[in-house]
C-alpha cells in the first residue's frame, strides 16, 4: 500500500481519472486530507463509497497523533508525537506577547551530532514524511487555539533533524502549509534552520523559495565550530559564506544567524569579530541564544557580563542583534533539549 499524503495533487487526479471518477473529486479528496486533516477515507462524506473502497484498498494516511503534551511556567508547550510506526518526536508550541509560534521537526532524531545538542545524542532514525511535517503544524496550530484562542502567526522549523537533509519533503510540506488546499499561512511567517549543508542552501535559491532561512553557525571560526558542529568538516565556514551569498543574490532574503553561546568556548571578543567580519556577507540579524544545559553536557552558560559585552561589539558594528530568551527549559523545550522520550516531558 502507498502513503496517499506522499502523492501530489496531479497524480492524485490521474488516479481518481483513472478509476471512472471526475477531476473534481481529487479537489474534494485533498481538501478532506490537508484542510479537514482526516485520518480514515471513511470520513470523505461527499466521495462515492465505490471511491472510498478503492482507496481504502490501495493507499493508507500516516497522521501523526499527539501522544502527550505538557506546559511549561511560561505557558511553553511541548507535544510529543506518535508514528504509525510507532516512533516519536517532539514540536513545541511557543507563545509571546505578539506572536505564537510552533517549533516543529524535520526528523526522527538527527544525523549531524552537535556536540551541545541533546537531539543529536539520539542518533538519526528516518525522514519526516510530507503528512507528518504538516500534521506537526495542523496539530499546534488546533492547539493554540484550544489554549490562547489564536492561531499560529510563525512556524520555526528548528526542532529535531536537520530540515535540508530532508530536502524534498520539507518543501512540499511548506508548499501545502503556504497552500489553499491546506494552512494557507504566508511563506513569510515560516523560517527553515539549518546547520550549514551548503549544496541544498544553494539549491534552495535556485528553487526560488518564499521563506526565510535561518543559519546555526554558532561559531565563526573553522577549528571551534568543527569540534562542536562536525557538519563543519564536510562544508567549511568559506563554503558555507558562499552559499549564503548566492542564496541572498538570488532570492533578497536577509538571513538569520542563530548563535549559541557557550561559556569560555566560543563567546570572547575575538569571536565576537569572527562573527561579524563573516556575517557581513549581506543583510543579516543575528540571535544570541542562552545556553540550555541537557544531561551528562560538558558545556554551560555564558556569563551576563561576557554576553553583554559580545552583544555590544557586534552592535557597534552596525549588526542588529537580539539575545533571544529561552523558553520552556523547565520542561525541556529550549533549543537542544528535544529527545523525544516521554519521562523528558514528566518534569
Amino acid at each position: 500500500m502507498y502513503n496517499f499524503r506522499n502523492i501530489t495533487l496531479s497524480h492524485i487526479t490521474k488516479i481518481i481519472e483513472d478509476f471512472g471518477e471526475k477531476k473534481f473529486r481529487a479537489t474534494q479528496i485533498n481538501e478532506w486530507i490537508w484542510k479537514k486533516n482526516i485520518s480514515d477515507f471513511n470520513q470523505l462524506s461527499n466521495i462515492p463509497e465505490n471511491l472510498i473502497k478503492f482507496l481504502q484498498s490501495n493507499y493508507f494516511l500516516d497522521n501523526l497523533k499527539i501522544d502527550f503534551h505538557i506546559s511549561s511556567k511560561d505557558r511553553t508547550t511541548k507535544c510529543l508525537f506518535k508514528t504509525i510506526d510507532n516512533l516519536f518526536l517532539e514540536g513545541v508550541l511557543i507563545p509571546s506577547d505578539d506572536r505564537i509560534t510552533a517549533c516543529i521537526s524535520s526528523q526522527i532524531g538527527c544525523a549531524l551530532n552537535c556536540d551541545f545538542c541533546a537531539t543529536g545524542k539520539l542518533g538519526f532514525s528516518r525522514n519526516l514524511s510530507i503528512g507528518e511535517i504538516y500534521d506537526e503544524v495542523f496539530i499546534i496550530n488546533s492547539l493554540s487555539i484550544s489554549l490562547f484562542n489564536k492561531q499560529l502567526s510563525n512556524v520555526v522549523i528548528m526542532g529535531m533533524g536537520e530540515p535540508l537533509l530532508n530536502y524534498e519533503n520539507i518543501l512540499a510540506a511548506i508548499n501545502i502549509i503556504t497552500s489553499n488546499i491546506g494552512m494557507n499561512m504566508s511563506p513569510q511567517r515560516i523560517t527553515l534552520s539549518t546547520a550549514g549543508i551548503a549544496p541544498k542552501i544553494i539549491q534552495l535559491a535556485d528553487d526560488n523559495i518564499k521563506f526565510n532561512l535561518s543559519i546555526s553557525l554558532h561559531s565563526a571560526d573553522n577549528i571551534i565550530r568543527s569540534k562542536i558542529m562536525p557538519i563543519n568538516n564536510k562544508y567549511y565556514l568559506q563554503d558555507l559564506s558562499d552559499a549564503i551569498s548566492y542564496f541572498y543574490k538570488k532570492t533578497n532574503i536577509r538571513i538569520t544567524y542563530e548563535y549559541l553561546l557557550l561559556n569560555n568556548i566560543n563567546n570572547s571578543i575575538d569571536d565576537a569579530k569572527k562573527l561579524a567580519k563573516f556575517t557581513k556577507i549581506s543583510p543579516c540579524k543575528i540571535n544570541l541564544i542562552n545556553y540550555n544545559s541537557t544531561e551528562k553536557s560538558n558545556y554551560s552558560k555564558s556569563e551576563e557580563e561576557k554576553t553583554e559585552k559580545f552583544k555590544d561589539f557586534l552592535e557597534s558594528k552596525n549588526l542588529i542583534v537580539t539575545v533571544r530568551k529561552s523558553k520552556g527549559s523547565d520542561i525541556a523545550a529550549a533549543c537542544g533539549q528535544l529527545i523525544a522520550q516521554k519521562n523528558n516531558l514528566l518534569i
